[in-house]
């Protein structure tokens, strides 16, 4: 807003996302009342999870009517905010009908492929961080195994980085689907053994065991209870339906060979789950995402005065880029030879390694 009205132009905020956008829901951005938005967190526009495209037989037609809409909005272009599932909307418009339409890259789970970091991420990652580190206090004292579930349908850049961030003792992502045995049972009795009173596990909402795993190792849950899940309007598993920190907890219960385990060190086993969910949408913005959400809008002005539609402003490295919409709003997972795949097994093995040295 701030380089729109520089400009001498007027802004228009649409409501609840493309549900607003389908039916008119609108109102003025003055920018006398909201010079200060960086500041606060979360969205005075509201958001929805409705797809213009669901059911839709042709998305052609669907994308020239999204388009037809700028005149009844009375609107010269749009400059969209969101993810993958708002941004495929806005690049399909683009595709089909040469929309004037600049993306905004705005996800809590930093799953674009377009940008090395959405603003709201880092947030999100320090309030999980200081969850886990608040946790600690408590499972240091009842000598407990915590379970913590983290935001993250199909990537786990969240749990990874706030994982790391608070010494989580066990990280679990969507990305590496997990051995319950090796990667959690074993794990928790060789720290055990070496001495270790307490325990955190990180885990993502999307994280899920192999298949041989879930087949051998479980027992409250299957394949079929995974594939049973229902959807969201994109189509999406809703894999928080699943809890998997609470599924985690009651397979840890069953396992007696664990708890003697723990018995012959001398500490009681006692697990809970704890789910994170929303509270890491809430607070003010830190810093770093309140500069970065300013340079992005910044930039995605910029495109809009210099007729750039079509594309979607980026981070890369320190740097504002701009990349088509359409490269942008691929997804982005962490990669097997990452750094923080390492730094997470590193942080397992060597921990209980030496402790016994």
């Amino acid at each position: 807003m701030l380089k729109a009205y520089d400009a001498g132009i007027e802004c228009v905020g649409i409501l609840k996302g493309w549900k607003g956008f389908v039916e008119n829901l609108t109102i003025p951005l003055n920018i006398a009342e909201h010079d200060d938005l960086h500041t606060v967190g979360g969205t005075i526009l509201y958001t929805s999870r409705t797809n213009p495209f669901k059911g839709a037989e042709s998305k052609e037609k669907v994308a020239k009517n999204l388009v037809a809409k700028f005149d009844e909005l009375g609107i010269d272009a749009l400059v969209a905010i969101g993810g993958d599932d708002t941004l495929s909307v806005a690049d399909a418009m683009c595709k089909y009908s040469k929309a004037n339409v600049v993306g905004c890259p705005k996800t809590i789970d930093n799953d674009l492929a377009g940008t090395h970091y959405t603003f709201g991420f880092w947030s999100a990652v320090q309030l999980a961080s200081n969850a886990m580190d608040n946790l600690t206090t408590t499972a240091r004292s009842h000598q407990r195994v915590f379970v913590v579930e983290i935001m993250g349908r199909d990537a786990g850049f969240l749990t990874m980085y706030s994982g790391i961030s608070a010494g989580a003792d066990i990280i679990l992502v969507p990305e590496s689907p997990f051995s319950f045995e090796k990667d959690v049972i074993d794990v928790l009795k060789k720290r055990v053994n070496a001495g270790y009173k307490y325990h955190i596990i990180a885990t993502s909402e999307g994280a899920y065991p192999n298949s041989e795993s879930l087949k051998k190792d479980f027992k409250t849950i299957s394949k079929e209870t995974i594939d049973k899940l229902p959807k969201d309007t994109y189509g999406n598993p809703l894999l928080v339906k699943l809890n998997i920190s609470k599924i985690i907890v009651d397979e840890l219960n069953l396992r007696e060979d664990l708890k003697k385990e723990f018995q012959n060190n001398g500490v009681d086993f006692e697990c809970r789950s704890v789910v994170l969910g929303h509270t890491m949408r809430a607070g003010t913005p830190n810093s770093f995402d309140r500069i970065l959400g300013l340079r992005f809008g910044l930039a995605a002005m910029k495109l809009v005065l210099e007729g750039k539609f079509g594309n979607m402003v980026s981070l890369q490295g320190n740097k504002i880029e701009t990349i088509p919409l359409s490269e942008g709003v691929k997804k982005k997972y962490i990669t097997s030879d990452s750094d923080k795949m390492e730094l997470r097994d590193l942080l397992v093995k060597i921990r209980y390694l030496s402790k016994q040295n």
